[in-house]
């Protein structure tokens, strides 16, 4: 059965940013839910700044640290995956500059990085880590097309 109601939604605590193509990009986020084999149910994004997310760093997770992105996830045991997913617009700016890409390309890595921690994937290992990489390359490919 196919919902008809928005299941997935973006937030905007900052606003100051391009985000062309959401309704695509939403898209392609149930594509990778299919993709991966895992159950979906809603998924709500909020786009924020360094100073937001970090103090919710501090209050959920105790580290006292910057960061890009947070994922939680809040699906009920066997249930399909519901979650929310933090953004810091500012950490997002910052790494596309130090690495030379693109904000949007690095703006959806951030997004896809989420989906891919809901459907199962770790990063806290070197070998987790890479296969992170691999899986976010692979959707930012498919979405953008080759670099």
């Amino acid at each position: 059965m196919h919902k008809t109601t928005d299941n997935i939604q973006f937030h905007y605590l900052k606003k100051d940013f391009p985000f062309t193509r959401r309704g695509e990009c939403k898209q392609f986020i149930r594509g990778m839910f299919r993709k991966e084999k895992v159950p979906f149910e809603s998924l709500s994004y909020i786009f924020c700044s360094d100073e937001y997310l970090l103090e919710i760093n501090r209050a959920h997770l105790d580290h006292d640290y910057y960061t890009d992105i947070i994922t939680f996830d809040l699906s009920e045991p066997g249930a399909p995956t519901t979650g929310e997913v933090y953004i810091s617009i500012d950490r997002v700016k910052d790494n596309a500059r130090d690495h030379n890409e693109t904000f949007a390309r690095e703006l959806h890595r951030v997004i896809f990085h989420g989906v891919l921690h809901l459907c199962g994937f770790g990063d806290k290992t070197a070998r987790e880590e890479k296969i992170m990489r691999q899986k976010e390359d692979f959707y930012l490919d498919k979405y953008f097309g080759s670099k």
